[in-house]
């Protein structure tokens, strides 16, 4: 699967770990930035992120900051992205299967190594459900249908 990550100088760490075990599992991914610990704006790199879920250069996205709050807010700003703030497996499986996440938040403050990866595992392998969540999740994208 094609991955983006991005994050701010808070989820470094996180980053680097998660992006090692998805290429080691075998997945395409794209470490949107940044690179040190210098401190950023966590919108420019959810934007970044959202932009190449939305243009399908990614399937999935992982969004991290301190808390998971501030970027996965830039994220949802693409009117076709919905990223899912999670802290746990079970959240993070029914964002695939009720509302068809394609952007996982994690705060890299509040959430642990293997509980990130448990996270993201239910995260990547949750098929979405379809039928009568559909039309809910084309309302996210258009409020007017």
């Amino acid at each position: 699967m094609r991955i983006a990550l991005a994050s701010d100088h808070a989820a470094i760490e996180l980053k680097a770990t998660l992006r090692d075990w998805l290429i080691e599992l075998g997945h395409e991914v794209a470490d949107l930035g940044p690179e040190t610990t210098d401190s950023v704006d966590y919108p420019d790199f959810g934007y970044k992120l959202a932009s190449v879920v939305a243009d399908g250069t990614a399937e999935r996205g992982i969004a991290l900051c301190g808390s998971g709050i501030g970027i996965s807010i830039s994220v949802n700003r693409n009117p076709n992205v919905r990223c899912a703030l999670v802290s746990e497996p079970l959240s993070a499986s029914l964002s695939r299967e009720h509302n068809d996440a394609n952007c996982l938040a994690l705060g890299a403050r509040l959430t642990g190594v293997d509980m990130a990866k448990a996270c993201v595992t239910a995260f990547l392998e949750t098929e979405f459900a379809g039928g009568r969540h559909q039309r809910r999740v084309d309302k996210l994208s258009n409020p007017d249908i």
